[in-house]
Parts: C-alpha cells; sequence; structure tokens
C-alpha cells in the first residue's frame, strides 16, 4: 500500500494540533479548532489554508495557449496574461476528468492547477497529445498552495507587503523575505481572498507569516473539512463526488466553462450534442425544510417514492443552520420544487434550489 504524501507544512499542522485525513494520496489537515469555527472565521475574519495537495502543471512552447485551447473545455483567448480562468479537461464522451485553473503567464506559457488525484492523468493526456515544441511539465511536488481566505484577507497580505487588490481571478508575482510568489485573487471558499504559490523550501516561513500578520483579525488556521461546508455552501462542486468522468459538464451545469464557439476541444461533439438535445439528469442545490442531513449517495425520491437521482455532495451549513446539499437528480425537477431524501429510515422533505445557498463574497472590490 502506498503512503501518502506529505505536504511541506505537515510538521506546522501536526505543532497546531491537527487532525489528519487522507485525500486524493495526500495527507492533509481535516481540522484545528473544529470545523464550525474555522468556516465562521473565514466568512467573517480570516482563515488560511494548505492546499498544496493540488497540482502543479507547467505548460510551455510556441503556442502553449493555443494547445491547450484545443484540450480544455473554456476559451484561453478570453483571458490575458496575468488572469486566471476555470476550466474542465474532459474525455471522448464529455465526462469531466478533472476541473482545474489555468493561469495564463503569456502565449508561451500556461501554469495549470489540478485536482491532487486527477494532476498524474491530466500530465498524461496532455504530453499525449502535445505536438513538438510543446513541454508539459509536473511540478506536482515543487510548489505549496496556501489560501488566505475571508473578509481580511487583504489587510492580512498587506502586512507581508503582498500584492493584493487585483481584480476577481487575476495574478501578480509578489515577493517576500526574498522569496518570489505568486498571489492570484482566487479560492473555493465564496469568499474575498488570494491563493499564494510558492516554492516548497519557503513555504513554512510563508505560513508562519501569514498567520502572524492575521493574528490581529483573528486568523485561523482552516482544514479541509471547513473547506468543504464553505464550497457547498457556494455550489461550488467537487471533483470525484459532483464531477466525475460520468458526469459531464452540462450535466454538472457548468456550461459557462465551456467555449461552445471553439472548433475543437476533449470531449466537443458528445458535449455539444447532450447541450442541443438537453441532459436528462442535472446537478441542483437542495436545502432542508426541516432538520435533516443529508450525505453522498443518499436517495432524492418523489411524493411516491420513485427514485429521481442521488446526493452527491451534502452537509449542515454552519452559515444557515441547516442541511443542504447537491444532487444529480432528473431534469424535471426544478428550483423551487420539493423532493424527498431517504435520511437513514426516513424521508425528509427538501427544497429543491439553485446555488449559491449564500450570498458570494469572491467579487467584491
Amino acid at each position: 500500500m502506498t503512503e501518502p504524501r506529505l505536504s511541506p507544512l505537515h510538521d506546522r499542522h501536526v505543532a497546531l494540533g491537527a487532525k489528519f485525513s487522507e485525500f486524493g494520496g495526500w495527507l492533509m489537515p481535516l481540522q484545528y479548532s473544529g470545523v464550525i469555527a474555522e468556516h465562521k472565521a473565514v466568512r467573517s475574519a480570516v482563515g488560511v489554508f494548505d492546499v498544496s495537495h493540488l497540482g502543479k502543471v507547467r505548460v510551455s512552447g510556441e503556442g502553449a495557449v493555443s494547445f491547450l485551447n484545443t484540450c480544455l473545455t473554456n476559451d484561453l483567448n478570453r483571458i490575458g496574461a496575468g488572469q486566471a480562468q476555470y476550466t474542465l479537461a474532459c474525455n471522448d464522451a464529455g465526462g469531466v476528468i478533472d476541473d482545474l485553473i489555468a493561469y495564463r503567464l503569456g502565449d508561451t506559457e500556461v501554469l495549470l492547477i489540478p485536482n491532487a488525484a486527477n494532476t498524474a492523468t491530466v500530465v498524461a493526456a496532455l504530453r499525449d497529445a502535445a505536438p513538438a515544441g510543446i513541454e508539459v511539465v509536473n511540478q506536482h511536488t515543487d510548489y505549496a498552495v496556501i489560501a488566505v481566505q475571508g473578509t481580511y484577507s487583504d489587510e492580512t497580505l498587506g502586512a507581508l507587503g503582498l500584492p493584493v487588490g487585483q481584480g476577481y481571478m487575476h495574478f501578480v508575482e509578489g515577493t517576500w523575505a526574498s522569496t518570489s510568489l505568486t498571489v492570484c485573487r482566487t479560492g473555493y471558499t465564496g469568499e474575498r481572498g488570494y491563493e499564494l504559490v510558492v516554492p516548497n523550501a519557503a513555504a513554512g516561513a510563508v505560513w508562519d507569516a501569514v498567520l502572524a500578520a492575521g493574528k490581529e483579525f483573528d486568523i485561523l488556521p482552516s482544514g479541509l473539512g471547513a473547506r468543504d461546508t464553505l464550497r457547498t455552501e457556494m455550489g461550488y462542486p467537487l471533483h470525484g463526488q459532483d464531477l466525475s468522468p460520468s458526469i459531464t459538464a452540462v450535466q454538472a451545469g457548468l456550461t459557462w466553462a465551456v467555449g461552445w464557439d471553439k472548433p475543437e476541444f476533449w470531449g466537443s461533439v458528445a458535449l455539444k450534442q447532450q447541450k442541443a438535445a438537453g441532459a436528462s439528469r442535472l446537478l441542483r442545490g437542495l436545502k432542508a425544510v426541516g432538520r435533516g442531513i443529508p450525505r453522498p449517495h443518499m436517495a432524492v425520491v418523489d411524493a411516491d417514492g420513485s427514485t429521481l437521482g442521488e446526493l452527491t455532495s451534502g452537509t449542515f451549513s454552519p452559515t444557515l443552520g441547516t442541511g443542504i446539499g447537491l444532487a444529480l437528480i432528473d431534469r424535471s425537477v426544478t428550483p423551487g420544487g420539493r423532493v424527498g431524501v431517504a435520511i437513514r429510515d426516513r424521508v425528509e422533505e427538501f427544497e429543491v434550489v439553485r446555488p449559491p445557498f449564500v450570498t458570494p463574497a469572491v467579487r467584491e472590490q
């Protein structure tokens, strides 16, 4: 059995008393002071996450952007150098191999941030497709990623002299203590925040500095537990649950992340056909009417008990104080309706809603 990889910040997490969980082949902090406390810190103050398990893949060479545009769903020509873009790598059936962020460094270089468990698959697929002159380098273990998220993220990073205030999905290069790092206004929490791509050798010092700078703003180190409740409140999909090779971009409601006018990209034929015909099942938000807490794989049923689909994500929302989830269900079920969720030996009523469940703050200036 392969031992899970350790973050370059692992010793910091141990010292902070973190509880750990294996995720995507990595041993990562699940929580420190508790999921609800960490969740609320991000919504009202500031939290810092170690997300170094995320992949880092550098694609370079003459025509790198053009090459990636024939592979990934979104259109990199919609953005310029210094901007990032959410995009998908799909299979021939339109299923999602991975969802990732593309950092456009220029016409000849792009940094991709795929999910931990899918990095090797994405690298292999890109290398197989790459023409001569395009280099695909797996830098998964060369860099750490530290996410500073929440109301006081600007003040925290500004105290370190790092560049803040750039537009949403824009990034700049910064320097701290002679270390060059990338500061991108992105995140997975729905709050204003930043992600720092830092060389491994400097990761510990940067982490310590962020915690020190954020102390006056009640910063909390936050784990994957809070990351999951925060992203679920936003309706952000998680690969392996809400997205997978058997769940398409159309079914997941990610048509906005597809450059439909592009002549080709992986899965383009199947996705265009499905978009025209309509998907038989769609990802919807569910909000508890009562006290039920949904969990992945629970059945979604109609008033007669017939199965409509199943939960892909489900949790307790610390912000709303109720159960919420995402479910892949029959297209006939639309927002505003009611469904049942089979929770243990009972069926709980849920309202069908259109995510996000809480108002996002990612674009606030």
